[in-house]
């Protein structure tokens, strides 16, 4: 449950070439939807404000995928120079747009296994805890899904590279609260990964 008067946008990466995969990993069926649907569908059934996909290397088809779907399309024309670029892209659509945000969320399409409560819970962790940053914790290392207080978006708009904000969040440890999520550490990189996700 979201604390009333509060808007937390939640941004979908979804611009990669999906290089070792070999073909979009954003198109892959999983129980009947794509995954770029099924991050979309998890992020609307939040509820908990704006949903912004970001896309990129396969536009015209991942924007086919989100037809009739009430999220926010941006195209990020920087793609190839890693996840950081789509993030600030990303970003700045809530920025601009949205600007009453409390905080943004972002996630990723080939995480299958996020569902509504993984996101709700890092809103509630970080409402309790008062840590601008709550992280998925799986295999070890902070993740996505990852949520950010208002208080570090300049940060984020000076993120480069493919790192995405791993670094930021090391950082400044001190601000980030990790929520345990096992299932998390499954993404889809690979056709073996794949293969796993049909089989489990």
């Amino acid at each position: 449950m979201v604390s009333a008067g509060k808007s937390y946008g939640i941004v979908i990466l979804a611009a990669g070439r999906s290089s070792r995969l070999g073909r979009p990993k954003q198109l892959l069926t999983y129980h009947q939807l794509s995954l770029v649907q099924h991050a979309a569908h998890t992020a609307l059934d939040a509820a908990c404000g704006p949903v912004v996909v970001v896309t990129g290397a396969f536009q015209e088809s991942v924007t086919s995928q989100l037809y009739g779907m009430p999220v926010e399309l941006v195209f990020n024309p920087a793609w190839e120079e890693g996840m950081a670029s789509s993030l600030r892209k990303g970003l700045d659509c809530i920025r601009l747009k949205h600007p009453e945000t409390n905080g943004v969320i972002f996630m990723v399409c080939d995480q299958p296994f996020v569902t509504k409560s993984n996101l709700l819970c890092l809103i509630d962790i970080h409402e309790k805890t008062g840590k601008a940053i709550a992280a998925s914790h799986y295999g070890g290392k902070d993740g996505t899904p990852a949520f950010f207080h208002h208080t570090y978006f300049h940060h984020l708009m000076e993120l480069k590279g493919d790192n995405g904000a791993r670094g930021l969040m090391a950082k400044y440890a001190a601000d980030v609260e990790s929520v345990p999520f096992e299932k998390g550490i499954l993404d889809i990189d690979t056709l073996e990964d794949y293969e796993q996700l049909l089989n489990s």
